[in-house]
Order: structure tokens, then sequence, then C-alpha cells
């Protein structure tokens, strides 16, 4: 039984529908095999940054596309979940002059985000999607990494490009001092480009151990 909601959980992500009829699709075993490691945190976690690799340099994509790229690779979209992981990721980010990069932070769209625990969902709505992990609720400043300031003068998130009449904000990026605001958290239009970082997530590492017992990965 353990295995078989372990599966679920892993592949059952690959059918969720996005618009234009795109997925979210599944870690391809080879790929997951070659996947390259640019840096480590101290603690042994392996991440990728799009503009230190030579096939991406230069390249950006929406967060779907980012997230499918890191998830063919048995990772993901970063989720900064602590302070320290958050603090080392910004400083790479600066390091590489990047203007800003998306993580796997989204605010709940779709099937059962009417769940009474994520009401009002602008507030208590954001989760790190890697890791299907809550984040604090946006009132609560001190558990966040949000901006105080974004386009039109307002603390972060404030779907701004809603309400001047474009699509919801419903994705989490990192931009740098873009506002002159410093290194923070934005929520930003999911069909923007960017470039991104991807983590290895230990789930989809299982599962393709699991499912290809012959291939070193």
């Amino acid at each position: 039984m353990k295995v078989l909601v372990f599966l679920i959980y892993v592949v059952g992500l690959s059918i969720a529908q996005f618009p234009n009829g795109r997925v979210l699709e599944p870690p391809i075993p080879t790929l997951c095999a070659q996947r390259v490691i640019h840096d480590r945190t101290p603690d042994g976690k392996g991440y990728w940054f799009s503009w230190k690799d030579s096939s991406t340099q230069g390249k950006e994509e929406d967060w779907l596309g980012a997230r499918n790229f890191c998830r063919s690779r048995c990772m993901d979209l970063v989720s900064v979940e602590t302070s320290p992981e958050n603090e080392w990721i910004k400083q790479r980010i600066v390091d590489g002059k990047q203007k800003y990069i998306w993580t796997s932070g989204r605010l709940c769209d779709f099937m059962g985000c009417d769940r009474p625990d994520l009401q009002p969902v602008s507030i208590n709505g954001w989760f790190w999607t890697a890791e299907l992990q809550k984040l604090a609720p946006t009132t609560d400043r001190r558990q966040n990494d949000w901006s105080e300031n974004g386009g039109i003068g307002r603390p972060q998130p404030d779907n701004r490009e809603l309400q001047q009449g474009g699509a919801n904000e419903n994705c989490l990026a990192i931009l740098n001092n873009f506002y002159d605001d410093g290194v923070h958290w934005h929520d930003v239009a999911c069909h923007h480009v960017k470039p991104w970082v991807c983590e290895e997530n230990d789930a989809l590492l299982k599962y393709v151990r699991y499912t290809n017992p012959n291939l070193r990965i």
C-alpha cells in the first residue's frame, strides 16, 4: 500500500492539467542518471543553475517549462523552505548577476483549493509545489521573504498584473533588486519567462530508482 500511494503521489502529478493542454511531466530515467550538479548546500542537497550550463545559458522558460526541465532530471524547481537555504540561493543569484529566477512556489489555483485551511487563498494558499509544503501566511512577515515593494509600490504578493488587466500572478519568483527593494520574493504571472534553479527531489529520485533498479541514479 505504501508503494502504491508513493507511485500515485509521484506519477499522478504528471497528469495535472495546465492551460493549452500542457501537463506536469514525469522524470526521464536516463536524464536522471546524467543530471548535472553545479553546487551543493552543506547538507548535501544538489542544485543546478540555468545560467551555469552552456546549453541553457541566456535561456529563459515560463514556470511550467522550467519545472518540467527540472523534473525530467529527477529535480524540481527550488523550494526555499528555510532561511539558510533562502539566503544561500539569494547569494548565488547575486553572484550570478541574475535579475530573477523561478522557484517552485505557487498559489493554489486548482481543484481542492477550497479547503478551509487555505482560506483566504491569497493569504493561506501559497505552497512549494515540489514538496507539497504550505508557506506561512503572507501576513506573517517574519516567516517569509516577500518584498515590501513591487511594481505599484505595494507589499508582495499584490497580484499587480491582474489589477492592470493581465493574468493572475500565481507563481513565486525571487527578484534581484528589481524594484530597488533588495533580493526578495515576488508574485509573478506564470507565463513570464525567467532563468531557473533546479533542486534534487528525493521523491522523484526514489521513484526512478524503484522503477529502474538496474540504472545507476
